[in-house]
């Protein structure tokens, strides 16, 4: 798997409302999977996990919460492809350095169990 690839470097952004900021992911698998099948997308930052109601990823224009892609059958997350994961955290991203985390379980058909795979990076936004 390519952990290590998750978080694209540079990519953390505050969002216009203030109180949300997005990154750029790339699926951790070496090949692309329906979106059904990204179980999860866990986003911590600075030790804090970001409720899962509050996650939303976008792809080609497309927006969904981590809810609505398990039954997202007609799109796909393509190996290399960069996504938009945003997230809504209470009273925003202060300025500075922040350490970032992005977990991803995925559904494999034919792996028998649930492949979870995670990157960190210090990332810094202002």
């Amino acid at each position: 798997m390519f952990d290590d690839k998750i978080i694209v470097p540079d990519s953390l952004e505050k969002l216009d409302d203030g109180d949300a900021f997005s990154l750029l992911a790339r699926l951790p698998y070496y090949r692309g999977l329906g979106l059904s099948m990204v179980e999860d997308i866990a986003v911590t930052v600075d030790g804090e996990t970001i409720p899962r109601e509050n996650v939303r990823f976008s792809v080609r224009g497309n927006t969904w919460t981590l809810d609505e892609m398990e039954t997202e059958y007609g799109d796909r997350w393509n190996f290399g492809e960069k996504a938009l994961v945003s997230a809504r955290i209470p009273g925003g991203l202060a300025d500075g350095e922040h350490e970032i985390q992005v977990g991803v379980r995925m559904r494999v058909s034919y792996l028998p169990f649930t492949p979870t795979t995670t990157d960190r990076k210090t990332m810094s936004v202002a």
